[in-house]
């Protein structure tokens, strides 16, 4: 990729940074609500909420509140967070990680299940199994993520227990990290009982998030592929007598995967947003739950850095995936 695209790429991520941080902060302070009200005790003086205000920033013109929240954030200090007194970089960078290893876990998922759809419907393509697998795709594409959600707890956490339904791991085990990243640092530490734990707590939240984007990697991956087969390579590839097998894995798949990827990427960054809702559902400590709370609570600084967060993946996914598809896709990485 030239040098001149990849400035061109990196200068256009940061005015949308830029947009992003003032339409957030616009928009919590447009909200119907105010957070000091929530966070005083009853019976305050004006002169005791004034004074609070005056503390948070929450008395300045709102054109200079966005001033100082800039130079902060350029800084590398997000504030403090209203509800927690803490500081709302540290509150987010322990946070982070529990959602980061869920959606990668979740995006794995999706890419093996969507991988297997559109592999075994393009080689049964035009017989009955095809139609069952476009049926029971259909379904999942369908379905959102918290029906799934519902429906493992109800099953698999209730009339079958089988796997926990809230939190992250077992709170007895004392697992002795340095970071929050359990699975990562658990394998390193060579600590696979406490990793196993923690794969439990997460196999259901995961699959309820990966399943409907399994099936749209299936579907998009299928057609891609569909489109290969009927190709002159493919056609000669027969001719010199490979078997079907090696055709789909080494050929269609191969030349189908690039915009696969692409749909992968962003639907990626869609997957993290998505994992709100079914964190709230599963008490799992993440960014999303994180979000749901500071949102009730009015907590401005929290909600500016939570949206920022995710802008910033949102952008570094993006980009990450735009170099992925360069380098594998000749024309593109030449031009």
């Amino acid at each position: 990729m030239p040098f001149s695209l990849i400035l061109s790429r990196a200068l256009t991520a940061l005015l949308t940074l830029i947009g992003v941080m003032v339409v957030v902060f616009v928009l919590v302070r447009v909200v119907p609500g105010d957070p000091i009200a929530m966070m005083i005790a009853p019976g305050a003086s004006e002169t005791d909420i004034a004074a609070l205000r005056a503390v948070y920033g929450l008395d300045l013109p709102v054109w200079q509140q966005f001033t100082i929240w800039f130079g902060q954030v350029l800084g590398g200090d997000l504030g403090t967070s209203i509800s927690m007194k803490q500081n709302v970089m540290t509150i987010i960078a322990d946070r982070l990680p529990a959602t980061i290893e869920l959606a990668l876990l979740a995006l794995a998922i999706a890419v093996l299940l969507g991988g297997t759809i559109a592999l075994v419907s393009t080689a049964w393509r035009g017989t009955w199994v095809e139609s069952l697998i476009d049926n029971a795709n259909g379904l999942l594409l369908a379905v959102p993520d918290f029906i799934w959600a519902l429906t493992f707890v109800l099953v698999l956490g209730v009339l079958v227990p089988l796997l926990p339904i809230s939190g992250r791991s077992d709170p007895t085990i004392d697992h002795g990290l340095a970071t929050q990243f359990f699975v990562l640092e658990g394998l390193l530490r060579g600590k696979f009982a406490f990793v196993g734990d923690v794969l439990k707590h997460m196999v259901m939240p995961a699959f309820a998030i990966g399943l409907p984007l399994a099936a749209v990697i299936g579907r998009v991956l299928k057609n891609t592929m569909m489109d290969v087969m009927v190709q002159d390579y493919i056609v000669l590839a027969r001719i010199k007598g490979l078997s079907n097998g090696r055709i789909l894995l080494q050929e269609a798949l191969r030349n189908a995967a690039v915009p696969a990827l692409a749909l992968t990427g962003v639907q990626f960054t869609f997957l993290i947003g998505g994992t709100v809702i079914t964190e709230r559902i599963f008490s799992y400590p993440g960014i999303g739950n994180l979000a749901i709370d500071a949102v009730i609570n009015r907590d401005l600084p929290l909600i500016q850095g939570l949206v920022l967060t995710f802008g910033v993946i949102f952008i570094a996914v993006n980009m990450l995936v735009d170099a992925l598809t360069a380098w594998l896709n000749p024309r593109l990485r030449h031009a």
